[in-house]
């Protein structure tokens, strides 16, 4: 401390022409509970205080300091908080320098509720209450960063999105503000919050849930839930089992939805204008028709009379296709063999398409009989063990009738016990002239690792790994079958 020669005391921040921000001790303050909270479970009473402090003062509900509180209740009790949730990580434009510093302290406690809400998961047994209250509070913390629930963790959208007891679902516009590019912002958070949603399913006592209807109703399936299920479905029985298939159609059908509208948006053929149009009233080109007409209009009559009708053609050219799909389903591969699995039955049910469908780790299995039922074809697989590629090129190989009318669908991460052999078989496919696609994974977030020599040779090869975003592989699909 100092004196002015007037004799009025000064601090150092006044005598460097700063004044002290109390908006931004504030926001320390409530960083640093989030923080004590996050690597110490232990309250620390100072800090605690001081952030119920802050708290009230900014008039929000102390709920936001309460680690048993899920968003979904606190937004049940305060809805109009929802829209502050909404976006609330997403960087948005500056505000004038006094009203973002209070700004800043609000959107720090909402923050701080969040984020301690997703990463403090503590440790030890998990109930399905709890694992559907973090799945809730995951599909919050996306839809602060402007996703939809459930897009960063690879699942379907909506994923997490129902509480235990209900409660207000995030619907997860990212309307306030414009996205922003998660791949360059959050490299690494969706498959952290799948490890983070993956470990909390390996501490719950799983086989006790399903067996407990009023327990199993509580459960929000995800990616890393119906893994567990398909992993330890030989293990259940009785109400248990019917519970897992439950929640494993529940799945199923939630992700064919979103798929089945990506292809639908994506292979519609080119019209074929030798087929001529049906001539049926659901076809008649009315605009179309009245102008081509136009001439017989009688003005003293003022009546149009109609020599001639047209119609839209609906046909579209389809060439019969022989799809081959051929899935890892080592532990590795689970979101690809799900996503797989529902995109072949899905092509499957295209006129003219005739789909197969293989799966493999160190045995092959050939699951075609049933591709149309995605339901039935996870329940047949065998998820888990080591990777022989070979196996499956046996079933696979037969197959291929008529080369330059087949396309050959690959997916795995290449990471094979008989490298060489099994690559110079995919160059053979290649080479005989039937179209064959490598995929390095098929999962909602585009994120997995390819076997680098394998990488290398495909590119070589002239048939690049696809990126894993199923719809990449969409496109591919589409453009040779429609």
């Amino acid at each position: 401390m100092t004196e002015h020669t007037t004799g009025r005391p000064v601090d150092d921040a006044q005598r460097e022409g700063h004044s002290a921000d109390p908006h931004e001790n504030r926001r320390q303050v409530l960083y640093w509970r989030l923080l004590a909270r996050l690597f110490d479970p232990e309250e620390q009473a100072g800090l605690e205080s001081a952030s119920l402090a802050v708290v009230e003062d900014m008039g929000l509900p102390s709920a936001l300091l309460d680690p048993q509180a899920s968003v979904d209740s606190i937004v049940q009790r305060h809805p109009e908080l929802a829209a502050e949730f909404d976006s609330l990580m997403v960087p948005a434009p500056d505000e004038d320098a006094t009203s973002g510093r209070a700004a800043e302290v609000r959107r720090a406690a909402l923050v701080s509720k969040v984020l301690l809400g997703v990463f403090a998961t503590g440790s030890g047994a998990v109930s399905a209450g709890e694992l559907a209250r973090w799945q809730s509070d995951a599909g919050w913390l996306e839809r602060a960063l402007g996703c939809e629930p459930g897009g960063l963790r690879g699942g379907r959208p909506g994923a997490g999105a129902s509480g235990a007891g209900g409660g207000t679902s995030p619907v997860g516009t990212g309307g306030r503000r414009t996205s922003p590019d998660l791949s360059r912002l959050f490299p690494e958070i969706g498959p952290e919050l799948g490890a983070i949603e993956a470990d909390l399913v390996r501490r719950m006592r799983l086989r006790e849930v399903l067996a407990d209807p009023r327990l199993a109703a509580q459960l929000t399936p995800s990616m890393s839930l119906i893994e567990q299920l398909l992993r330890d479905k030989g293990n259940l029985s009785g109400v248990a089992l019917a519970n897992a298939k439950s929640l494993i159609r529940r799945f199923v059908d939630e992700v064919a939805e979103v798929l089945r509208t990506q292809v639908e948006k994506a292979s519609v053929g080119a019209l074929d204008r030798s087929v001529p149009p049906k001539r049926v009233f659901r076809n008649l080109d009315l605009d179309r028709t009245i102008w081509k007409n136009l001439t017989n209009w009688s003005p003293e009559e003022e009546r149009l009379y109609v020599d001639r009708l047209y119609y839209r053609h609906t046909a579209r050219k389809t060439t019969p296709q022989r799809l081959i799909v051929v899935v890892d389903q080592s532990g590795s591969m689970v979101d690809s063999m799900v996503n797989c699995t529902i995109l072949a039955s899905i092509f499957a049910g295209l006129p003219k398409v005739d789909v197969h469908l293989i799966a493999y780790d160190t045995q092959a299995l050939d699951l075609t009989p049933w591709v149309h039922d995605p339901f039935e074809t996870l329940l047949r697989t065998n998820l888990g063990g080591g990777t022989d590629g070979t196996v499956a090129m046996a079933l696979a190989q037969p197959k291929i009738a008529e080369p330059r009318n087949t396309v050959v669908v690959w997916i795995s991460d290449f990471y094979e016990w008989q490298t060489e052999p099994l690559f110079e078989s995919m160059a053979a496919i290649h080479r005989s002239g039937a179209k064959f696609i490598p995929v390095g994974s098929v999962t909602s977030s585009g994120r997995g690792s390819v076997n680098p020599w394998f990488r290398e040779r495909f590119k070589d090869l002239g048939t690049p790994v696809l990126s894993g975003h199923v719809r990449k592989l969409v496109h591919e699909l589409k453009t040779f079958l429609t």
